[in-house]
């Protein structure tokens, strides 16, 4: 096998290695909202105070409340992680660097010219931390359920990022009916 073989698959692995890094620095900023439906058997109101409260200590606030649906509506600002940003720059750093290694391997009179790639990496985590600081919906529904069910159980489901769902089942030990991504 030639060494230039050997370079050219090298390369082709490392610049496939970098497309799928650009994928997972996108992927940190992707809308992952799920539903989370449960039954609760303590009486409504008692409940909606709880969550109500609950989401405003995790900084939520009602945006609307339609009492024809049942359905209350929280808004909070995400903030993104400084070390995720960090992170990805790190990844972002270490990805171009291999690249650049492989290529002055190939291209060994510009070597000294493709380490100016390097400061594309601080792209990485600017990108995350534009995009990673939004507003983020809640949406908290009470229904009635079958006639089969207690009179006083109710089927809550909450609509939000799949983070604040895992949070609020265990902050309050709920056993959830389903699970849904939209």
């Amino acid at each position: 096998m030639t060494t230039s073989s050997v370079l050219t698959s090298t390369f082709v692995f490392t610049l496939l290695s970098l497309i799928g890094l650009v994928f997972f620095i996108r992927a940190s900023v992707k809308d992952r909202t799920q539903t989370f439906q449960f039954i609760a058997d303590s009486p409504e109101e008692s409940l909606l105070n709880q969550l109500q409260e609950y989401f405003v200590q995790r900084a939520y606030k009602i945006s609307s409340v339609d009492v024809d649906q049942q359905k209350i509506n929280f808004q909070g600002l995400v903030r993104p992680s400084g070390f995720l940003a960090v992170f990805l720059t790190l990844l972002a750093i270490l990805g171009i660097v291999c690249f650049i290694l492989v290529l002055s391997f190939m291209y060994p009179s510009l070597s000294a010219g493709f380490w100016g790639l390097i400061l594309l990496s601080p792209i990485a985590g600017i990108f995350y931390w534009q995009q990673a600081g939004r507003i983020e919906q809640i949406s908290l529904k009470v229904e009635a359920l079958p006639a089969d069910q207690p009179e006083t159980a109710r089927l809550i489901s909450v609509t939000g990022h799949r983070d604040e769902l895992a949070e609020l089942k265990r902050n309050f030990s709920l056993k959830g009916m389903s699970d849904s991504a939209h």
